[in-house]
Parts: structure tokens; sequence; C-alpha cells
């Protein structure tokens, strides 16, 4: 059995967001967009009717292995990334639920190479079947290229110096070792940090947002959510971090107002797309019992009748 347990955040309120008429029209598809270890749909399955159905989508292996336990003929899950919800049929989605946070056993298990805390390799995909692991890149990234993506990714200070600390040290010995060797690099190059945060917090989450393009398809399953929610469908999602939640926020702004062609000033403005429903912080029981619910931003919107 896998000892790495995960506690999903907001569990009952993205649940209870996720549909504009609380679950009690059948025949209707919901999409967790980010199955991880399966709260959200766990929970979304006791919550539709038989006619309705439930589509999961997780690009972590052990994550499509836990979703296959699931005997519920009600529910799939596809071993492909969120962008992937592009594929749906248009208009035929009642509500989305992305879930932007890394699971605990992901972070928990050194062997996925997440944590900077316990020794293990520097892998940092999401999907070990597929593409670049942290390691492969570092090998060969120049310096200013792994400068650009720690402060661009983990909002680091310090990014320079950590990639010439790296790269001096890649010159000298060949590549890295492990997460540990790469956290004691960053510490030395780190001169202040945020009082209770690890020095190689934000390095570390610069790494794992590159090697898994975690910002790129985050906006491109933004933007297919507008495709396939039905009117009056309904967007939830929960993000861990500024860079994400910027995002979600700022796609939300942006069609939730009128546009006007300012080129054709007497053509009928563009309709807002989706409507500001809510935003959500996990509530202070919640954060006791879960401290990684604290840095937790739920936003939930609405898609504009057609």
């Amino acid at each position: 059995m896998e000892p790495w347990n995960h506690t999903t955040v907001l569990l009952n309120e993205a649940v209870d967001a996720l549909s504009a008429d609380a679950f009690t029209k059948p025949g209707q598809t919901y999409v967790d967009a980010t199955f991880g270890r399966g709260g959200h749909s766990r929970a979304i399955l006791s919550r539709i009717d038989e006619s309705s159905r439930l589509i999961a989508f997780d690009k972590d292996p052990e994550a499509v292995a836990a979703a296959n336990a699931i005997d519920d003929q009600r529910f799939s899950i596809r071993h492909e990334g969120f962008a992937a919800i592009s594929q749906l049929e248009a208009s035929s989605v009642a509500g989305i639920l992305m879930d932007l946070g890394v699971s605990s056993p992901q972070i928990d298990n050194p062997a996925r190479g997440f944590s900077f805390r316990a020794e293990g390799p520097l892998d940092m995909r999401m999907d070990t079947t597929r593409g670049q692991s942290a390691a492969d890149w570092l090998a060969t990234a120049p310096v200013e290229q792994i400068a650009q993506v720690i402060r661009e990714y983990g909002e680091e200070r310090f990014a320079v110096q950590v990639a010439k600390a790296i790269v001096s040290r890649r010159e000298e010995r060949g590549a890295l070792a492990g997460t540990r060797e790469l956290a004691e690099l960053v510490a030395g190059a780190v001169k202040t940090r945020e009082p209770g945060q690890d020095p190689a917090t934000r390095t570390f989450q610069a790494l794992r947002i590159f090697i898994n393009a975690e910002l790129e398809e985050l906006g491109q399953a933004l933007e297919a959510s507008l495709h396939v929610l039905q009117p009056e469908g309904r967007l939830v999602v929960i993000s861990f971090h500024s860079l994400e939640d910027r995002i979600v926020k700022q796609f939300i702004a942006k069609n939730a107002r009128e546009v006007v062609d300012r080129r054709v000033p007497f053509a009928p403005p563009r309709a807002m797309k989706l409507r500001a429903i809510a935003r959500v912080r996990a509530s202070e029981d919640e954060v006791a019992s879960n401290p990684r619910a604290r840095s937790a931003i739920m936003r939930v919107a609405q898609r504009t009748p057609a």
C-alpha cells in the first residue's frame, strides 16, 4: 500500500461550486481535470445521478493506477494532461474542476524528485513515461536559461547566483547527484529567505513548473474550458501559488467583460463569456488540520448563456 497519504484541499467547497443546479439535472458530464488521488472525483461521484458521468484526466501514471481502482461505470480516466479537455465535444460539459496542487504522494515520495527534504533523483516529471527530467535539463542548460527559469517560475531574487552555482558544480564534477545536493547548492547561493521557508523552495518550484510546462498547460486548459462548457456550466480552479492564481484571475476577468472593437465603433460589443462567482480560501480549521491548504485560492466562474 502506498505510504504517502493525500488530503484533498477545499473538498466540499469545490464540489459544491461545481454544479449550477446542485447536481439535480440528469444526464450531465463533469470533468475532474486533475485527478491526483481522486478525492474530488469520489465526492463528485457520490453526488451525481446514475445517468451522469465523470471524466478525469491525469498525466501521472501513479494517479491513473489509483483511478483504475474506482469501479463505477459512470467514471473514466484518461492518461493525459488537463489541456486535453479540448478534445471533448463543444458545449458538452456541465462543470470542470482543476486542482492545480501537487499531490502529497508526489511531494513526499523521494523517488519522484520533487522534495528538497529527502534524497532522491532529480526527476520532477509528473508523467514519468515521457519528457526530459530536471537532471537531464540541468546537465546541459546554459546559465542564462537556468537563471531565467528560476527567476520567472520561482520568483527567486538570487536566480543568477543559483544558476551560476549549478553550472559551476557541473563543470567541476559533472551532473548533480540528486535532490539534496541541489538543495545544498541553492542554500549556499540564497543569502536571505522568508522566515520558515527553506532556501530551496523557490528553485524547486521553478524547476517543477518548467519541466512540466505547467503554466502553459494551464493557459491551454482554461481556453479549452470556454469551448467545452455548456451555457451555465461551471469552472472551478484551485491554485496554490501566485503565478497560477494570476493566470486564472486574469483569464476570468478578461472573459467576464464585454469587448468593444474600436475599429468598428458601431458594431455591438462581443458578449462576455464568463461570470465570476466566487473567490474562496481554506477555513482556519482546514489550515490547522492540513497546512498545505494555507496557500490555496479557489476561483469559480460560470459560462454565460449562448
